[in-house]
């Protein structure tokens, strides 16, 4: 089961992302937080595994909160949910710790889709963010010379959107020298995680976008 806090002021919304997630099989609704600071302090008491987080809450916005929350130790995945597509939200919301970004606008697909891809770390973007994340992200960073080749074989694994363990089945690698490759390139490339690290990847053309 996939155990998911919704993070949300709007009691319409915690009631409409409650009964779509609940009637899901393999998920399950641990806690509902009605502001920032309630959802860093439920992520101790109800241990979720993915928090669907909105940005514009009260007490603490969803930045300050993703933030915090992804700084502790077996942090749980961040799927922003909200109706901010503006890059004042966009870009401090990825550069805190959130693994995907969707607008409100999304279908219940689309949402339950995200969920279950961030447990398995894998990141989901609203094709419209995606596209100028990849125009920021491309713009100023080293080349992909900077990086060896089983750095590059690394590289395009991530953009694939695998964890450490599938990385390492494919290449024939232990997960800790999975683990430091991931380090290296984030480091020679200037990135903050490995969202961060598929998008350069794609647009610098080492993966197909589709």
């Amino acid at each position: 089961m996939i155990r998911v806090l919704i993070a949300d002021d709007h009691p319409i919304v915690q009631q409409g992302m409650q009964m779509l997630l609940e009637v899901q099989p393999d998920i399950e609704v641990v806690g509902i937080a009605s502001d920032g600071q309630a959802a860093i302090d439920m992520v101790t008491t109800h241990t979720p595994a993915v928090i669907l987080m909105d940005l514009n809450m009260p007490v603490k916005n969803g930045i300050e909160a993703t933030r915090e929350i992804r700084a502790q130790a077996n942090a749980p995945q961040i799927v922003v949910l909200t109706s901010h597509h503006q890059d004042a939200m966009v870009f401090p919301a990825i550069k805190a710790g959130a693994l995907s970004y969707l607008l409100k606008s999304a279908t219940p697909d689309d949402v339950l889709d995200a969920i279950r891809a961030a447990a398995q770390g894998e990141a989901r973007l609203n094709p419209r963010i995606a596209q100028r994340l990849m125009s920021d992200i491309a713009g100023s960073r080293p080349s992909p010379d900077a990086l060896t080749p089983r750095e590059l074989d690394v590289l395009k694994q991530i953009a694939a959107g695998n964890d450490n363990k599938t990385i390492a089945a494919a290449l024939v690698l232990s997960e800790k020298t999975v683990k430091t490759h991931v380090s290296n390139i984030l480091g020679k490339l200037q990135l903050t995680d490995r969202t961060q690290a598929a998008i350069y990847a794609l647009k610098q053309g080492l993966v197909p976008l589709e």
